[in-house]
């Protein structure tokens, strides 16, 4: 991961739990050594090395539920909490529980278009049906309720079409949705009966000073009834944020609305794979239980953490404005998460050539990218997007003088390739 966000108090954590030798020495600070001791009396055997609970353990179930009710204000128990591997295995898990026909028909699920590839691949994993629904570029990639409608009446003539994923702030896409737009996303829940997963892994990554976020949960229970009683779950995780652990693979699931037996046997079926990894949870406690103002850690956590979203920030503005200035160039701006998705109008001659050379255009511009520069973006056609426009997907990750040479070698190429194909 590029930026080294948390790194002090996450690793001496890390350390400690793992060694706990580490505690009797006076490297640390005492506020690292009692979230350690405190994970550790909660562990069997007061060993990370020990199996946990399959869903979690839970005093670190409950530190989650304490972030949650600080985040929005509103009761959050920690029973409906499930650590997970990452928040891509909480999403899979929660997907097997559609695995089932209604009325004869398939069960399908409604994912943005512009996606993230892990949902049509699960659903491609679970014989789920895809039901696509655009995300509306003209206005930063908002939800558009009509356009909600639309799929949900074409995918129900060959599928029960029982969820809808919501990705807020967006990947690949970068908006952050307005109050107003979840809260007529959760009506269209309720109206159709549809099970929501608000994939909210990003939630820290708010750049724009006009965008703030909400999560679903916090809506829904301000709508009140019948709005707060839908079927939601929603994700987050420490490989996204200002932390970027992706390989030590931690991640929350909440999950609202759904009927107690329901519940026990997803927990049941989660059984099976045992228990996600104790270090990640050990990172997910830390992410969820953050240094407080007065205590040993918490000036360097503070600074850290506000240094990297503030670099972030930067970076999201320094691409955005860059692509803008290029010719057939149209990038909206990055509001939130770590990618920037700008549109690209290809000449005639390069959608030719794509053709003749056997691939789609924005992979035919996006190979010609990487063999002549050595810049690796990934093509809109991998996310999905609107029939006859053409996109690609880059981070806004590298360090800013590494971000701005790149963008500088970027603009060259795209001179280049503009002038040979023109």
């Amino acid at each position: 991961y590029i930026h080294r966000s948390f790194k002090h108090l996450r690793a001496q954590v890390l350390a400690c739990v793992s060694d706990p030798d580490l505690l009797e020495s006076g490297q640390y600070p005492s506020d690292v050594k009692e979230r350690a001791k405190s994970i550790l009396a909660a562990c069997g055997g007061q060993s990370v090395g020990s199996y946990t609970m399959s869903h979690g353990i839970e005093l670190i179930r409950r530190h989650v539920a304490e972030y949650i009710e600080r985040r929005d204000g509103h009761k959050a128990n920690w029973q409906d909490i499930c650590l997970t591997g990452g928040a891509s295995n909480g999403i899979k898990n929660c997907l097997q529980l559609l695995c089932n026909k209604v009325d004869g028909k398939d069960t399908a699920v409604l994912i943005p278009i512009p996606q993230y590839p892990l949902y049509s691949a699960s659903l491609a994993e679970y014989g789920l049906g895809q039901v696509g629904y655009y995300l509306d570029e003209d206005h930063n990639w908002a939800l558009d309720i009509n356009e909600l409608e639309r799929a949900f009446l074409e995918g129900s003539k060959t599928h029960a079409v029982r969820a809808i994923v919501v990705i807020n702030p967006g990947n690949p896409t970068g908006q952050v949705l307005t109050r107003n737009n979840i809260e007529d996303i959760i009506k269209f829940a309720q109206k159709h009966g549809l099970f929501v997963f608000a994939d909210e892994v990003y939630q820290d990554n708010v750049y724009d000073k006009d965008s703030k976020f909400f999560s679903f949960k916090k809506v829904m229970t301000e709508l009140g009834a019948p709005y707060d009683s839908i079927e939601l779950a929603s994700f987050m995780s420490i490989s996204k944020g200002y932390v970027g652990e992706c390989g030590l693979r931690g991640g929350w699931m909440e999950l609202c609305g759904l009927q107690a037996g329901v519940q026990a046997h997803l927990y049941k079926a989660i059984s099976a794979m045992l228990c996600p990894t104790t270090l990640g949870q050990t990172a997910v406690d830390c992410v969820a239980r953050t240094p407080m103002p007065g205590e040993p850690s918490y000036e360097l956590w503070n600074k850290e953490k506000t240094a990297v979203l503030e670099s972030l920030k930067q970076r999201a503005k320094m691409i955005v404005d860059t692509f803008n200035s290029m010719e057939g160039f149209s990038c909206n701006v990055v509001q939130g998460a770590m990618y920037a998705f700008p549109r690209i109008e290809l000449p005639p001659r390069a959608i030719a050539a794509a053709r003749a050379d056997n691939k789609l255009p924005d992979v035919f511009y996006a190979f010609k990218l990487l063999e002549e520069t050595g810049i690796c973006v990934v093509p809109g056609s991998g996310f999905g997007q609107r029939p006859g426009t053409f996109h690609f997907r880059t981070t806004i990750l590298p360090q800013p003088k590494q971000l701005q040479e790149m963008l500088d070698i970027f603009k060259d190429f795209h001179q280049k390739f503009t002038k040979e194909y023109s």
